[in-house]
């Protein structure tokens, strides 16, 4: 199943174990879902809305990933510039009017129907692919600094671009980050990469602080209890959550923060 395990007995187990504890981490998900998802029935009409999304998406992924399996690599690395062509459209939806979704001052979701989707994580899929066909095809040229550093970097920039227009810091940081990762692996120099991160640190922070929303959250992180009534908010209930349960928590179905203390009780605090 595991196309890296067929003929190594080490890397078939690491395969497989790779797989449970990414099975495992998706039923510990749906569980915590459930147990958090109360509030549901106010927002939704339904106490089970988030576990029944979930699970549907639960399904596609694990069909997608099985198949996946099933195919041979090198037809992903043929295939990267579909994926990045796609990554590009699916972007560029979050601009177009009643498609692109603005939430908490963002524009990274797109809706289509009942279905909301986040263009960035095919970017990311996208990015890994293009990096990985760039460098196994100029294997022989990384010493180059045209075809180890600045052909890569524009063609990864063009994606970054779009995503951080959506003001998505986060994500625009991430596959920053994995693209830094994959160059050094692939040879890259150095001293290059480390000019390109310092670079792009210095550019976040600049952004963060010419964008107001950014900022106050960055505050709030740091201060929450200064901005408990707005954007510290969903910190300073989770602080509360966290006091109320300790390490051991209240059991499962038992906290209280859920509801409607917490505003965002499903998502980054749904342990707590």
């Amino acid at each position: 199943m595991f196309i890296c395990g067929e003929n190594n007995p080490m890397q078939r187990k690491s395969a497989y174990f790779m797989f449970l504890a990414v099975l495992a981490m998706l039923v510990i998900g749906i569980v915590m879902l459930f147990s958090t998802s109360a509030f549901a029935r106010d927002a939704h009409g339904d106490v089970y809305f988030f576990v029944k999304r979930q699970a549907v998406w639960l399904g596609i992924g694990l069909t997608v990933c099985i198949a996946a399996t099933l195919l041979d690599y090198h037809f992903w690395q043929q295939t990267w510039w579909i994926w990045f062509l796609l990554a590009l459209g699916a972007l560029a939806l979050c601009f177009v009017p009643h498609l692109g979704m603005r939430i908490n001052g963002s524009r990274r979701w797109v809706g289509v129907g009942p279905f909301t989707f986040q263009p960035s994580e095919i970017a990311k899929i996208a990015a890994v692919f293009f990096l990985a066909w760039w460098f196994a095809r100029f294997e022989q040229r990384t010493g180059n600094i045209i075809y180890s550093f600045a052909i890569p970097l524009a063609i990864i920039a063009v994606l970054l671009s779009l995503i951080i227009t959506e003001v998505d810091l986060g994500t625009t940081a991430l596959i920053g980050a994995t693209a830094f990762v994959l160059m050094f692996v692939a040879g890259t120099n150095a001293i290059l990469l480390g000019t390109l991160s310092a670079g792009a640190l210095g550019g976040l922070i600049f952004v963060a602080t010419c964008l107001p929303e950014r900022m106050s959250r960055l505050l709030a992180f740091m201060h929450p209890e200064n901005y408990k009534e707005d954007a510290g908010l969903q910190q300073m209930q989770a602080l509360i959550a966290w006091g109320s349960g300790g390490m051991e928590g209240l059991g499962l179905g038992n906290g209280r923060q859920k509801m409607l203390y917490l505003p965002y009780a499903h998502t980054d605090f749904i342990f707590p």
